[in-house]
Order: structure tokens, then sequence, then C-alpha cells
């Protein structure tokens, strides 16, 4: 909140005490100086979950999120992603004179240069972490939500995969050929009211005024390999609006958990998930069920590839038709951006509190587990 309000004021005082002609690099110099001791100070407080659970994820982040989706919702278009875009014509803009500045070997001025970019850098990741970031460091899903009984046998891995594969399967029946012709803004809308109604259901999952929004960056992202993303600078939830309709019910729910302030992404996922078999849409139970028994099936293949191969029958032709169209299309994208743009996200997500990577996604099963074994659904 401190941030929020004193940036308008603050960014044109530090501005111009910056650019002062009397000693410039020494002042940048001590500007870069501070801003590592700001992230030095939050990484200390990130070692602590709970401090970050009681003053920053349920004390500062409610009252950022209120802030940002008065203003941000106003917008039927991603502002985050024109940040973005932003961003990138200045960086390139930034390279393009860094190097001229080298050749020319005006090596004063390409430092003066290069100080304000680190500055820039180090803002850009300290407001991350404090407008969203640190939601990474709470104390775990698991833990808030009474779901640490997660152990399982390969037997009780194999019956939960059953009945997911069950469940697709018939809800899968119930899908019409109107569901999947929906248009976008009533699958955003769909999504928006799961979430809603997780939220009454209980504090735990208490969001604010969600918002799904189509990514203008689609056409790119599809060569990432990406179905959608939370921009954090602008509390924005952004989907992929031209992957198979069966995925993007469950991907808005996911984006919107994000939103609610689960960061890793095995918590976001079974969020998702629980929004989805909650709700009373067809396509979008469908969607969650379609979600659960792929990873389901992804880690009974990693413990037992019999087993998996046996349950593969199980799925019904028009769930596996489905499986076979998302293959499909993502391949049709994959390349070398897809690979670089993996190994970047894989190592982000190492570099904040989940150590597993890409494979954090999959980790959502300890979670589903725990919630069957609660529900007595398991024993």
């Amino acid at each position: 909140m401190v941030t929020i309000l004193i940036q308008p004021l603050y960014l044109p005082l530090m501005a111009k005490w910056l650019n002062e002609d009397k000693q410039p690099i020494k002042r940048r110099i001590i500007a870069i100086a501070i801003l590592a001791l700001v992230w030095v100070i939050l990484m200390l407080f990130a070692d602590h979950p709970n401090a970050v659970e009681r003053y920053y994820s349920n004390g500062l982040y409610p009252i950022i999120c209120h802030i940002f989706h008065l203003i941000f919702n106003l917008f039927p278009f991603s502002v985050g992603d024109l940040l973005y875009i932003g961003i990138v014509i200045y960086l390139i803009y930034a390279a393009i004179t860094l190097i001229r500045l080298l050749f020319k070997r005006e090596w004063r001025h390409a430092g003066f240069f290069l100080s304000g970019l680190i500055i820039g850098l180090q803002s850009a990741v300290i407001i991350f972490y404090l407008s969203w970031g640190m939601n990474y460091y709470r104390p775990p899903a698991a833990q808030r939500l009474n779901l640490l009984d997660s152990t399982y046998t390969a037997s009780e891995l194999k019956n939960v995969t059953a009945m997911l594969i069950d469940s697709a399967n018939a809800c899968r029946t119930r899908v019409t050929d109107a569901d999947l012709k929906q248009g976008n803004k009533i699958i955003y809308t769909t999504a928006v009211n799961a979430i809603r109604a997780l939220s009454d259901s209980s504090s735990n999952f208490h969001t604010y005024k969600p918002e799904i929004k189509p990514s203008l960056l689609t056409p790119l992202i599809n060569y990432m390999g990406t179905s959608g993303y939370y921009n954090p600078f602008t509390a924005e939830s952004q989907i992929n609006y031209d992957m198979p309709v069966f995925l993007r019910s469950f991907v808005a729910c996911h984006e919107l958990s994000h939103q609610m302030g689960y960061g890793p992404e095995d918590e976001a996922n079974f969020v998702g998930f629980l929004a989805g078999v909650k709700s009373k849409d067809h396509l979008l139970r469908y969607s969650a069920y379609y979600l659960g028994v792929q990873e389901f099936m992804f880690a009974l293949r990693l413990q037992d590839s019999l087993a998996r191969k046996e349950l593969r029958k199980r799925i019904s032709p028009v769930v596996l038709n489905d499986y076979k169209t998302e293959r499909t299309y993502w391949l049709s994208y994959e390349g070398r951006v897809e690979a670089i743009s993996s190994f970047f996200y894989d190592n982000f997500l190492k570099a904040n509190n989940q150590p597993q990577g890409l494979r954090t996604y999959n980790q959502m099963i300890w979670l589903v587990m725990a919630w069957y074994r609660r529900n007595g659904m398991i024993h």
C-alpha cells in the first residue's frame, strides 16, 4: 500500500535526483545499493512464511487487489499486455543504444545508461514481489487447507485415477455441440462465477473482483506453449483465447486462482480443479476432470506404467479424441521458442520456492489425493 501511494511522488523526485549533473554515476550506484538492500530485506522476510501470511497475503496483498481491480477492471483489454509490449520495445531500444555507445567508446555515457537499466530491473523485481510475488512464500496450501494427509499408495493412486476417468467420461457425454461452440465471453463469465462460488464457500478462497481477459499476445504465446498467465504488475488474469475450447474453462479458473493469492502452480491447479468440479456448468466440469485425468495419468506413468496402460483403455473414445486434438494443437506450434521459454520458466519457478520447476504443476495430485481422502472417497 505504501509503495502504491508514494510512487507518484517519489518517482519524479528520484528521477531528478538521479539525473543531477553533480556526481550522477555515484548517485546511481547508491540507488543500486539501496534497491539491492530492499531486495535482501524482502528475501529475509520471505524466510518467515507465517509472517508473510499475516502481514502480506492477508494484509498488504488484499489492499493491492482492491486498488488494482478497481482500476484495471475498467478496461476490457489487458493493460498488462500493453505494459509488456512497451517494455520489450524499450529493451530493444536500450540494447541498440548501449551497443552504439560501446562501439563509439563513450564509456561514461554507456556506464550511466547501463546503471539506469540496472535500477529499472531492480525496481521491477521489487514491485513484482510487493504486488504479488510474496505469495510464493506463504505457508503451503496443504497446511492452510488442512490437506496434510497427502501420502498415498500405488493402489490408491490407481483407484482415484479410475474415478477421475469415470467422471471425465460422464461429464463429456453431457457436453453438447452448443457447449463446444460457446463464445469466450461466456466461458470467462462461467469461470468467474465458479471462482466466486468457491470464494463464498470458505475464507481460504477469498477473492476480490475476479475477471479474466483474452491475451493480446495469444499469437505469440501459442509458440511458447502457454495456455494462460497472471500479470502481477496489474493483477490481471489472461488466457490463450485460441486453444481448444475444452481447455479454456479450467485454464481461466487456474489463472483466477493466482489472482486469489495462490502462487505455486500446483496450488493454482488444485483450486482451479475444485472450482471446476463444484460447478454445474457441463463444459467447466469436464474441463476440470479432463485436467485431473491428464495429471494423474502422468503420475501413474512414473509409478506404474502397466497400470496406466490398463486404465487408458477405460477412457472413452471421445475423451481420447480430445487429448489427440490438444496434442495436435500444441505440436503445430512446437519449436525452439517453446523450448527456450520452457527453460526460462522452469528456472523462474525454481527460483521462487518451487524446486520442482515445471513439474510443480503435476504436484497437484498430492492435494487432490488429500481432498479425496478427507471427503471419504479413499480410505
